[in-house]
């Protein structure tokens, strides 16, 4: 069986979780598709976007917890593996040359809220919930933490991460965990707008570059993070997308990004 389902048009790669019998938990055959299928995404010059979605009743319920069950009879090592296997996933996302739209039009909990916080942008319907529930089964949202800080801030991570509440996607939005709330008939046409207007709009060699020094510059000294930007900077002035760009300005010509 496919856990993902993976589609490409209009420079956009939708990445379906496909597991809704198990709520789309993380098993790791589903770990590995993704990873496949953003490998495929970020390789690909014909992508400009990514849409992570799911099929279902829930977006992503996390880790599937009879595999994590069958896990407590493993040494330290083995499991010291597998969690580096979804800690590759997450950074692969995290990382990846392509912006990421996350389209959650269910709720979304533990490792699943852990995927939404590594994407670009988040778009979810009103009534889907996010949290972080590991406390409540005595596990560890490990992984996650780093991602969530990096996103919302300890404040509001301590809250989520402590408490294990579930939170709805208003609340999540103040947080800024969510980008947009939209209403469940308007969700896949406003995630495909919204795509359709960074594909037309933006350079994608910007865009992937940007992405980049998001990703980098939070874990370097500021002397560090200002040689990296001020690198980036002068690269990015002889680059093919930057010449073009700024001669349309001075030509008064709107660049055409579709296919770049």
């Amino acid at each position: 069986m496919n856990y993902i389902i993976y589609e490409k048009a209009e420079r956009i790669a939708r990445i379906t979780l496909n597991r809704p019998d198990k709520s789309n938990a993380l098993s790791p055959e589903l770990v590995e598709e993704l990873r496949l299928a953003f490998k495929s995404a970020e390789e690909d010059p014909g992508v400009k976007v990514v849409v992570l979605k799911a099929n279902g009743d829930v977006f992503c319920a996390g880790a599937d917890l009879s595999y994590l069950q069958e896990l407590q009879s493993y040494s330290f090592e083995q499991n010291l593996a597998d969690s580096q296997h979804l800690r590759e996933l997450y950074q692969q996302v995290y990382e990846c040359k392509k912006v990421v739209i996350a389209q959650v039009h269910a709720h979304a909990l533990a490792g699943g809220c852990g995927l939404v916080s590594v994407c670009d942008f988040v778009f979810a319907v009103p009534n889907a919930n996010f949290g972080y529930t590991e406390v409540r089964i005595g596990f560890v949202p490990a992984i996650v933490t780093v991602f969530l800080l990096r996103r919302v801030g300890e404040g509001h991570a301590r809250r989520l991460l402590l408490s294990g509440s579930v939170v709805s996607a208003a609340e999540a939005h103040v947080m800024g965990l969510v980008n947009f709330v939209v209403d469940t008939d308007r969700l896949e046409k406003e995630v495909e707008q919204f795509a359709f207007q960074l594909i037309g709009n933006n350079s994608a060699y910007a865009l992937g570059v940007t992405r980049q020094l998001i990703a980098k510059v939070q874990s370097l000294s500021l002397n560090e993070a200002l040689d990296f930007a001020a690198e980036m900077n002068a690269k990015a002035r002889s680059s093919d997308d930057c010449r073009q760009g700024v001669a349309d300005f001075l030509n008064k010509e709107k660049t055409d990004w579709e296919k770049g």
